[in-house]
């Protein structure tokens, strides 16, 4: 029973710090005080007793115990909650471990530097850096999937936080998910216009973009990346190839076509999604088709597929309307 009694000290306690913390009214300090006495009756406890205080105290305080478990079911899933604000002292010893981690990343000891910003988010887990911080560690050893759930935390407690945004591009570009990677540069740069390393790493996942609707085009109307067959490198092997895409590349209709996807995706739309890629993909082919179809012949003879009839290559197949 002494465990309970300890337990239901700690709550006294609480209960009693809460009452004199003057953030309650007049009216809810008035049950607090019957909710201790209760307690107090109930269980035997005088809290006043320094016997009682001795006997039943313990070191840690039940928000800071409570805190303490919320934080390592935070690493698990997700969520950071909160109840108490870190004491000065405890963000004061968090600074040091951050800039402990830093150290760390200096000298590339990142999973130490992991360490270190975790330990600080263990003292005060409101802070936004920390988590961006670790973010930054946890992309260095290709744990993308764990810096991409840092970057969110972090946007949580500071929605207008640019870096997070930024590191969170970089581990979605590791991750090859380019459209992401551009969504989340495009913040980024939105919330820091002057930051030239958001506006050069937007540039290259457009240009990844660009390259995935190429390349969905080639697949679309070649067989490219068929199993068996020879994948889109022994295509742009091709001189032939490569000379006709860079015309198409050059043609204005195309460069339209390219801008307004890219618009599309710049303002939220729906430009910007797999769907118009391959669209313009299946464009592409078609267009490739209508300008050099002996071209395109050799190329589907060459992937084990049977030549375009002449007249057929400038629609897609129908549909056998099987899923």
């Amino acid at each position: 029973m002494a465990d309970v009694k300890k337990l239901v000290f700690s709550i006294i306690r609480f209960l009693q710090d809460q009452r004199t913390s003057n953030t309650l009214e007049e009216e809810q300090a008035e049950s607090l005080e019957v909710a201790i006495q209760c307690l107090e009756s109930s269980y035997s406890i005088d809290s006043s007793d320094e016997q009682t205080v001795a006997k039943y105290h313990v070191q840690r305080n039940l928000l800071d115990i409570f805190n303490a478990q919320m934080s390592l079911e935070a690493d698990a899933d997700f969520t950071e909650l909160s109840l108490h604000e870190a004491t000065p002292e405890e963000k004061e010893e968090a600074e040091i471990l951050k800039n402990k981690g830093n150290d760390f990343m200096k000298s590339e000891k990142f999973s130490d530097a992991i360490e270190s910003y975790s330990q600080a988010l263990k003292l005060d887990n409101k802070n936004a850096v920390y988590y961006c911080n670790r973010a930054a560690a946890y992309s260095k050893i290709s744990k993308h999937k764990s810096a991409i759930e840092d970057c969110q935390r972090a946007l949580t407690i500071d929605p207008l936080y640019s870096k997070a945004y930024g590191r969170m591009g970089i581990a979605y570009t590791a991750l090859e998910d380019h459209e992401s990677a551009f969504e989340c540069y495009r913040k980024a740069l939105e919330l820091d216009p002057d930051n030239q390393s958001y506006q050069n790493n937007l540039e290259i996942a457009e240009q990844k973009l660009q390259e995935s609707a190429a390349n969905a085009g080639f697949g679309m109307g070649l067989g490219g990346g068929m199993p068996g067959m020879p994948g889109i490198g022994a295509l742009l092997n091709n001189p032939a190839m490569m000379q006709m895409a860079q015309q198409m590349m050059s043609n204005p209709e195309m460069q339209n076509m390219m801008a307004n996807m890219m618009q599309g995706m710049s303002q939220g739309g729906q430009g910007g999604d797999f769907n118009s890629i391959l669209q313009m993909g299946q464009q592409m082919a078609q267009q490739m088709q209508a300008q050099n179809p002996e071209l395109v012949n050799q190329l589907r003879e060459q992937m084990g597929r049977p030549p375009n009839p002449p007249g057929d290559g400038d629609q897609p197949p129908a549909s056998d309307g099987q899923a």
